[in-house]
């Protein structure tokens, strides 16, 4: 297939051409505004990944900052990867994306750093498994945890299916590389299943990204695991999961009502 005919693929290949990546992502001013809330547990929290961890960063804030957490995302919505693979366009992203890691570090001082595996980590198990315990290290020196969370099951496309080993591998490599490490690999599909088509996997009609409701599970979710492995109680659906952030404009261009 094209690359330039896959509407990821089109995000990707702007990063190439020198557009949103340079701060880990194109995120909205809503986005960076987070980063500044004060934290009332001491936990800070990166949150990395692409446009399907884009499409979750609303409902991760608005979940995080309800239990006091302070949430900064960077997120990409063309890239976010960090196996380069042996695709110009990954390999570029990965590049841009590593760099802003270590700008991310050293001005948000994260005390978690959480990555959502992307559907850009193409590469061999080797490539991944290397690239994630270098993420563990990174998140180490930095006095960080590493939390790997696997990708929800999305549509595997045309686009998409001569990376499928790859896309199948890196959730294995992940859960690999936190094995013995200061990472921790969380395992979504406990709560989407395997199936992107499932009313359980709760896609939006392109068949990779959430939609509001899609986006709140996944927050109550993963605030629930982070809470226990960092320490703070999350807090109830009820107190954020209808807030202003179910106005997101990210929502709106994927047809979410």
């Amino acid at each position: 297939m094209d690359l330039t005919s896959h509407p990821l693929a089109r995000l990707a290949l702007a990063v190439v051409a020198g557009a949103a990546l340079g701060g880990c992502g194109a995120s909205s001013a809503d986005d960076r505004a987070g980063s500044t809330a004060t934290s009332q547990t001491g936990v800070r929290v990166l949150w990395m990944g692409d446009s399907i961890a884009g499409a979750q960063a609303p409902a991760v804030r608005a979940a995080l900052e309800a239990a006091g957490v302070t949430v900064e995302n960077a997120t990409s919505d063309g890239g976010g990867n960090l196996v380069a693979g042996d695709h110009p366009v990954t390999t570029k992203a990965a590049r841009d994306t590593w760099k802003a890691l270590k700008e991310h570090i050293s001005s948000f001082r994260p005390t978690v750093i959480a990555y959502q595996i992307t559907t850009y980590d193409w590469g061999t198990a080797r490539e991944q498994l290397t690239a994630y315990r270098k993420l563990a290290k990174t998140a180490g020196d930095a006095g960080a945890r590493l939390v790997l969370v696997s990708a929800p099951p999305f549509k595997i496309d045309e686009f998409f299916q001569p990376h499928a080993a790859s896309i199948k591998s890196a959730p294995r490599m992940a859960a690999k590389a936190a094995d013995g490490t200061n990472a921790r690999f969380l395992d979504a599909s406990e709560l989407w299943g395997a199936d992107h088509a499932a009313a359980k996997a709760q896609r939006s009609k392109d068949g990779i990204h959430s939609c509001q409701q899609g986006s709140a599970a996944f927050a109550t979710w993963f605030a629930k695991q982070l809470g226990e492995l960092a320490g703070f109680t999350p807090a109830a659906p009820a107190e954020w999961a209808t807030g202003a952030w179910t106005g997101d404009d990210r929502f709106t261009k994927l047809g979410c009502s």
